[in-house]
């Protein structure tokens, strides 16, 4: 199977498993504090990543060495910038901004990352035909949530929970980056070494903030669970794979997908209705995807 083909279809997957997250992060704060859910997912995450590098016969990768420095520290920096400040901004966020804003931010990912690898990352110079997609695809974001997601909730912390959300779209922005520029190693043993950083991290810090939970919830545990096996676990995997293979200008793109993904499993799950104007947006996605990236041969 050609590598475009390929990477046209991890990024489709990974638009479904964020898409999501959404839901399972409205259903998993609902029992636990937002750094107690970010820190469950990615620990979670971690033993299932660890377990499964060394299944493979695989090793973490070498700190010996410049490369191996340098592999360890943007390990670290995406562990930090694409899990575990990211899914707390998000976890915290969601409780005073309706999940419609929160999705919309995701769609500010790719216009972040756009010129960021315009001066980081050679060959992602900026375009007018990755610009035009651009804005054609956040149209479709734009037309899908709506204008009415950014009426105020009356809440008091809702701006700054407004600015957690957009934060957390900069953080994936320069986590993509930081994996792109990482020396070549193995990407699940990358992925696996990041996601346990993380946890390392943002473990202790729940603990301490948030103390240990005295109960657990049977909806809200297995949201956790399934944020840590799916969108955590699972997704890190084709994300470091997808970022090596076709840079992060290409992954952002995902982005775009996952406003979709969050409303349709809203409606299946949660019987939200699915408004009509779901499908123009989703018209306007797939027409920026297709303007911003050519199709090309492996």
């Amino acid at each position: 199977m050609e590598a475009g083909l390929v990477n046209w279809l991890r990024i489709g997957v990974l638009g479904m498993i964020w898409g999501s997250s959404f839901m399972a992060v409205t259903i998993a704060i609902t029992g636990f504090g937002p750094i107690t859910v970010a820190a469950g997912r990615i620990l979670i995450g971690a033993v299932i990543l660890l377990v499964l590098v060394r299944a493979m016969g695989l090793s973490l990768p070498s700190i010996k060495g410049a490369d191996g420095r340098k592999t360890w520290l943007a390990a670290f920096g995406f562990g930090v910038l694409s899990m575990a400040l990211p899914f707390f901004l998000l976890s915290w966020g969601q409780h005073y901004v309706a999940s419609g804003f929160a999705g919309v931010t995701m769609a500010a990912v790719p216009l972040l990352v756009l010129p960021l690898a315009h001066f980081l990352i050679p060959g992602e110079q900026l375009t007018p035909r990755k610009t035009l997609g651009f804005v054609i695809g956040f149209a479709g974001v734009i037309v899908l949530i709506g204008l009415d997601a950014f009426k105020s909730s009356g809440l008091g912390l809702e701006p700054l929970a407004r600015m957690a959300c957009f934060g957390a779209a900069a953080c994936y922005a320069f986590g993509g980056i930081i994996t792109k520029l990482s020396p070549k190693v193995d990407p699940f043993a990358f992925a696996a070494a990041a996601t346990m950083l993380a946890a390392i991290i943002i473990v202790p810090a729940a603990i301490m903030l948030e103390g240990m939970p005295s109960e657990f919830p049977t909806k809200p545990l297995i949201a956790v669970i399934f944020l840590g096996v799916v969108p955590t676990a699972a997704a890190n995997l084709l994300l470091v794979s997808v970022i090596r293979s076709a840079g992060p200008s290409f992954l952002s793109l995902v982005n775009y997908q996952v406003p979709v993904w969050s409303v349709i499993f809203g409606a299946l799950f949660l019987s939200e209705v699915l408004p009509t104007r779901t499908f123009v947006a989703l018209g306007l996605i797939m027409l920026g995807l297709a303007v911003n990236q050519r199709w090309k041969r492996a």
